[in-house]
């Protein structure tokens, strides 16, 4: 299980540098109303997307293996745990859970428009509204120890 947490605590990494290289490059890319071309803008979109469902997976194995995930909810319950302790077994699974959604309806809705613009524009909105909500529930106490 430890070898689990440190694939997903590294992973996280990649995911977030991934995800704030694909707002970026799509904030760019509409900014400057650049062509979505297939070498860079789609490969960096794909494989933040991939990342991020890899993440999601690794995660959820460990919430259901390890004793800070389904375990804790289970034998303490909502109203026995403290706000680290909800975090780890609540908040951090379920925010991230919509996050990986929310990219994965932006890299959807990316493949409806012909035009660079709308491409970029889908990928900037639901990428970055995804990071943000990672960037909110991330256990920050933990990743500096």
């Amino acid at each position: 299980m430890e070898i689990l947490q440190t694939v997903h605590s590294y992973l996280a990494y990649v995911a977030l540098a991934l995800l704030f290289l694909a707002v970026a490059n799509a904030l760019t890319g509409l900014a400057k109303n650049r062509i979505f071309t297939m070498e860079k803008d789609l490969r960096l979109s794909l494989f933040t997307l991939i990342i991020c469902h890899i993440q999601l997976l690794v995660g959820l194995v460990l919430y259901f293996v390890s004793t800070n995930g389904y375990k804790a909810l289970s034998e303490l319950g909502m109203g026995g745990m403290n706000a680290a302790a909800r975090l780890l077994a609540v908040e951090h699974p379920l925010i991230n859970i919509v996050a990986i959604a929310l990219v994965t309806v932006g890299w959807s809705r990316h493949k409806k428009f012909l035009d660079g613009k709308g491409k970029f524009k889908s990928i900037a909105i639901f990428y970055g509204l995804g990071l943000l909500l990672i960037l909110s529930r991330i256990p920050w106490a933990n990743w500096f120890n």
